[in-house]
């Protein structure tokens, strides 16, 4: 009988990889810090010791060496030889210190059962070194000197020890033993054998360098295929882990957090408590406005309680899924890119992000790339055709070269010196070359962009004379146009390329068609029957990949063993090129995907932003998210017995009805069963049919009539049915795409993209939150994927209003996470960013009313604050200095700079008193009057110069009510300085805090400007339409007001200047 030297111990949880914390032969836990006791196993321990920082992750105590663990360079000399090299004194023999690790490894897995050796550690390794095969000189004569095996005879410890010591200590005394092959091998302390036959049966079945063998009296090992089984000592690592913000940054944060809420409740009761008689209605508003303020942070604020960072392992996904010789085990992906519009989004971007997302350092047979053209546009349809042509010269040179990026465009427009370590001349002549076949690749599609400026009065038509099918937008059929594909065109060197897939959907008049959402949810379904890849990547037309190890970092979460059922998806930061030196209008976005999406990822995982996200095909078929055991609950043997029956008194009371109503429910569900099981068995007869029929009935009703994708939604590692014809599948390809496929389904209400908001990608995340999932936030060292911004004022603020619209289409619907999907898998602080992200329009109403109260001050003498005391004083110092030291925090442990959270704090100003507002009512038009808006596709980059779009002035109605608000406060400022000079020092005072009050508003709309001066020397017209417009109300205000006269009669007093 086998005596297992480690056992698991449940609630132990490794807070590196989630494993179980293995405990010592005495039953004590695996403790690697001594100082704060923080749980981790012992791969993880030595893997930090050996590749990582050496430190425990949250005190951060050096760790110091654990008696059997292999020593690293920076540990303190130990009295005594107890270490494998030191015993067998091979510590400087380079191949000696290769078979001690080895040793070391497979005593690592002694406990459970196994024995893990490396294959180059085979008999002529052993045979060739100085270590005697076994020990003290007993060798059964009946085995040859290859068969042997290295046995180390166990160690008798003198007291507990923290961890078990795998190899004697030197002053222990130990009596030497001889060997009995008779005898089972577990009787000398050590695990198991590694016979020869049983290792030349083993590499028949496995090519790596590591081996799992069973022991011979260990009945519970399955076969050596067990896909469970650790394969290999970092193939059976975690593929990624969490990396906590170290405690010195984050505690400090929290601290400030609770002090700010405090000082925040100290405040309210000051402003409360202390109205302004004089000037009541200005104080009740700032009063309201402030309370607002503070319920928006607090909602802002508490998801980013517990951030975290993760880190992926290529190396370790490498080893575990691609075995040298054999096909590879990664997953396969599909790739969705959309467009609509080529005029807004020109096609040489569009060809570029197909390019890069073709040469991705991925298997070939493992990627198909699927182009949805809403538009059906003919010219996204040639430039496609020239793209896929190009592409077969483009894909070799980058994998040939490993180059960064892949797009084309962005690759040959770097600033870099590409001869720099580059002495291969093939290099230089091919990178040559391809660059000429890229311009001439621009001229052709430059070449169809011109062409399509001017369409014919009968439309398009094709090379064979037949019309463009596509010619009406609104009323065309269906097309899917397979470019490659692993039995198509091959690339110059006769090697495969990726699949490339056209797809413009169906389109009729009177048909719902849902925008984005539903050419999205339209790609889903062709895919499923064309590859039915398990997990898919959408990006943006304009999103290029830039990180060509792109999929492999997302499959390093998907594809983990431990975690990796329940993520629904994986989301990168947005990143963008073409973007001016100093952000005017804050494109980057810093502070969202630095801050708030890493403290999103510490709760249940960041939301889904639209683009750069890879997703579980599962996951977006509606399915809940696998359910998780719970550990057995902990006893409380250190509390009293009548504490325990306080406590647990009642809930026992409740869970005694619970269990009687699951044990007829329980009766129920198995009555069902074995009816099913009946029908399975072949039942025959009315009952039998009707239930299947239900069961087909049920399926349409979820997923539509396409037997076809019915099947492919069944199959969750993807794969296609082995029967289908390529001529069945493409007519089920188009049948899918069909307008009306979607009625009385539940496509975009369960399953896919959810429609009923512009922003889709919201309420998408949203619903998968509800069912359980979990998401995860990739920052690899390198961006996965870059875009590019609108940066003209206009076109961003119109991408800001519709992202704003979306959130008060979500905040007026049934979605609404105020409501909706409470009692499952949300959690809660997930629940208060979700909420965030649909109420912050609403904020621009105070806002507005907030920016306006400087200039009335100033107008009209008053002040929202009476007269302030010491106490007032110290309060309103320890808000801002609270207010200023949370933000300093958060740049320290997010790694934003004070530039990017400056120019976000200025646009949160621009965007909540322009686009916001104006989102909020068309939203309320759309909910309460029905009137719909038309989204607008954002302009994409164009070639008029490096930052041209910058000074570009466009004219919209967003203009008015920042414009407004700078105009009074600038004015207001004037006036209130004017009126100090004339009535002398005494004014001067009170006006301090009425100028500062102003100057904030100003400084935060500086670059709404400078954006709205343009480049151009003059002032546009309606610039100086709209500052005589609002100067001369302004001034008949003022005459109105008039200040400075008495309310009663003129007072007429001598000046004191001498007239004669």
């Amino acid at each position: 009988m086998q005596v297992n030297a480690v056992t698991e111990l449940s609630g132990q949880i490794c807070q590196i990889c989630g494993d179980e914390v293995e405990v010592t032969i005495n039953g004590d836990p695996f403790v690697a810090c001594n100082e704060c006791a923080f749980p981790v196993c012992k791969p993880c321990y030595e893997y930090e010791r050996r590749e990582g920082n050496q430190v425990c992750p949250q005190c951060k105590t050096r760790y110091n060496r654990i008696k059997g663990c292999p020593r690293v360079e920076g540990d303190e000399e130990e009295d005594g030889v107890d270490d494998l090299e030191n015993e067998f004194d091979i510590g400087s023999h380079p191949h000696h210190h290769h078979i001690a690790e080895t040793m070391l490894s497979s005593r690592l897995n002694g406990g459970l059962g196994i024995s893990t050796t490396p294959s180059e550690f085979d008999a002529a390794s052993v045979a060739g070194s100085e270590i005697p095969l076994l020990t003290y000189g007993q060798e059964d004569v009946g085995i040859s000197a290859d068969k042997h095996a290295l046995i180390i005879p166990p160690f008798m410890p003198r007291g507990k020890r923290v961890h078990p010591m795998p190899f004697p200590d030197s002053s222990v005394p130990v009596q030497a033993r001889a060997m009995d092959p008779k005898k089972d091998l577990a009787v000398y302390g050590y695990g198991s054998v590694a016979w020869k036959e049983r290792m030349e049966d083993w590499k028949k079945k496995q090519s790596e360098k590591l081996q799992v063998v069973k022991h011979e009296g260990c009945k519970d090992l399955d076969e050596f295929d067990d896909p469970e089984l650790p394969k290999m000592d970092e193939g059976r690592q975690p593929l990624w882990r969490k990396l906590p913000i170290s405690s010195s940054r984050i505690n400090p944060y929290r601290i400030i957090i609770v002090l700010r809420i405090a000082i925040l409740c100290l405040f309210f009761h000051y402003r409360i408590l202390h109205p302004v008689n004089d000037a009541y209605a200005l104080w009740l508003t700032s009063v309201i406005c402030e309370i607002w303020f503070a319920a928006s942070w607090i909602l802002d604020q508490f998801p980013k309680w517990c951030p975290i960072e993760r880190e992926t392992y290529l190396d370790r996904l490498s080893l575990r899924y691609e075995k040298e010789g054999k096909p590879s085990e990664l997953a396969c992906v599909d790739v969705f890119v959309s467009t609509v519009d080529p005029m807004k989004e020109p096609p040489l971007i569009t060809a570029n992000t197909v390019l890069s997302i073709l040469a991705v350092d991925y298997p070939v047979e493992k990627v198909a790339c699927y182009v949805s053209d809403d538009g059906a546009a003919m010219l996204t349809f040639e430039a496609l055709s020239e793209t896929s042509e190009f592409a077969r010269k483009w894909v070799p040179f980058c994998k040939k070269f490993s180059i960064e990026p892949r797009a084309p465009e962005w690759y040959f427009a770097q600033k870099v010196d590409y001869l720099k370590d580059k002495v291969d001349a093939a290099f230089i002549r091919e990178r040559r070359a391809i660059k000429r076949e890229y311009e001439e690749f621009k001229v052709r599609i430059n070449a169809l962009v011109a062409t399509a400026q001017k369409v014919p009065e009968d439309g398009w038509t094709m090379q064979d004379g037949t019309l463009w099918p596509g010619n009406n937008v609104r009323d065309h059929p269906g097309m899917i146009q397979v470019f490659l594909g692993q039995n198509g065109v091959r690339d110059i060197e006769g090697n495969e390329l990726p699949r490339l897939v056209y797809v413009s959907r169906e389109k009729r008049p009177g048909y719902e068609h849902h925008k984005k959402a539903g050419a999205m949810n339209a790609l889903v379904r062709v895919s499923a029957i064309i590859s039915n890849a398990p997990y898919l990547l959408n990006v943006d037309c304009d999103h290029y990949i830039n990180n060509s190890k792109a999929l492999r970092e997302a499959m390093c979460f998907m594809m983990d063993p431990t975690s990796g059922k329940k993520i629904c998806y994986v989301q990168f930061p947005q990143r963008f090129d073409g973007i001016d030196r100093h952000d005017r209008y804050s494109n980057r976005n810093v502070v969202f995907f630095d801050i708030n999406m890493k403290g999103l990822d510490g709760i249940q995982g960041p939301i889904y932003v639209g683009t750069g996200c890879v997703f579980r095909r599962h996951a977006l078929y509606g399915y809940d998210a696998p359910s998780s055991k719970k550990p057995p609950r902990r006893t409380c043997n250190c509390w009293p017995k009548w504490c325990c029956c306080l406590c647990c008194g009642s809930q026992k009371k409740k869970n005694k009805g619970k269990s009687s109503m699951k044990m007829l429910k329980n009766k129920d569900d198995t009555k069902h069963m074995h009816t099913l099981e009946n029908i399975e068995e072949g039942i025959e007869g009315v009952e039998s049919e009707k239930s299947l029929l239900m069961s087909q009935l049920k399926f349409e009703k979820k997923f539509g009539q396409s037997a076809v994708f019915i099947a492919a939604t069944l199959m969750e590692d993807g794969g296609l049915p082995k029967a289908a014809s390529s001529a069945t599948l493409l007519k089920e390809a188009i049948h899918v795409i069909s307008c009306g496929y979607e009625d009385k389904t539940e496509w975009g209400k369960e399953v896919g993209w959810i429609y009923g908001s512009v922003t889709e990608d919201i309420l998408t995340g949203f619903k998968m939150h509800c069912h359980g999932w979990r998401s995860v936030y990739c920052m690899p060292k390198r961006p996965a994927f870059k875009g590019s911004a609108p940066i003209n004022l206009s076109d961003r603020l119109h991408q800001v209003l519709r992202w704003a619209l979306g959130s008060v289409e979500i905040l007026f619907s049934r979605h609404c996470p105020l409501w909706y999907g409470y009692g499952c898998g949300l959690k809660w602080l997930e629940r208060f960013s979700y909420i965030n992200s649909v109420v912050y329009p609403l904020t621009s109403i105070p806002l507005i009313a907030y920016c306006t109260l400087p200039a009335v001050c100033l107008l009209t003498g008053k002040f929202i604050v009476p007269e302030i005391s010491n106490y007032a004083s110290i309060i309103f110092m320890a808000l801002f200095i609270s207010i200023a030291a949370t933000s300093i925090l958060e740049m320290q442990w997010g790694g934003v700079g004070i530039h990017d959270w400056w120019r976000n704090e200025q646009f949160w100003v621009i965007g909540g008193a322009s686009s916001h507002l104006f989102a909020l009512f068309q939203g309320l038009l759309k909910v309460l009057a029905g009137v719909n808006t038309n989204f607008t596709v954002t302009s994409k980059a164009a070639d008029d110069g490096e930052f041209a779009e910058l000074y570009i002035f466009k004219w919209t109605s967003l203009l008015i009510p920042p414009l407004t608000l700078l105009i009074i406060n600038i004015i207001g400022v004037i006036v209130g300085v004017s009126d100090a000079i004339n009535n002398g020092y005494d004014s001067w005072g009170p006006l301090f805090g009425k100028l500062f009050f102003a100057l904030w508003v100003i400084v935060h709309l500086y670059p709404f400007l400078k954006g709205v001066m343009g480049k151009q020397e003059g002032v546009p017209t309606i610039i100086l339409v709209w500052a005589i417009l609002l100067a001369s109300i302004l001034t008949l205000l003022w005459v109105r007001i008039n200040p400075f006269l008495a309310k009663n009669d003129i007072v007429l007093e001598l000046c004191g200047l001498k007239c004669d």
